[in-house]
């Protein structure tokens, strides 16, 4: 069973996390299924970046980003090239580190389009 090792964050996990996941679960799920509460705004239907986390290790294990994914993460505080959904990407056979970026924009609470 792979693990996701999440980094601190000051608000969401202060001392970081390593939380056992199953193959195939998105990290959101995974993240809220243990009391890391990760922005998602859009209820996890791809239409927003507040679920945004960077992958520092196990990127290429997880399934690939849609078109539609990728377009709104061009959109996200702190873009980096390994960069995900945390709603999209689902957490293959390998273990992950996970980064919560400091800030997420909010594209329909906050106005932007």
């Amino acid at each position: 069973m792979p693990q996701i090792i999440v980094l601190p964050h000051v608000e969401l996990c202060p001392d970081g996390a390593a939380i056992e996941a199953n193959s195939g679960d998105s990290i959101c799920d995974v993240l809220l299924n243990h009391h890391i509460d990760i922005d998602h705004a859009c209820d996890q239907a791809c239409a927003c970046t507040t679920c945004h986390v960077i992958i520092r290790e196990g990127f290429k294990s997880l399934n690939p980003s849609s078109d539609e994914e990728d377009d709104l993460l061009d959109k996200a505080w702190g873009l980096e090239p390994h960069s995900r959904l945390s709603c999209q990407a689902r957490v293959g056979h390998e273990d992950l580190v996970v980064e919560i970026p400091k800030y997420s924009i909010n594209m329909a609470k906050e106005g932007h389009r």
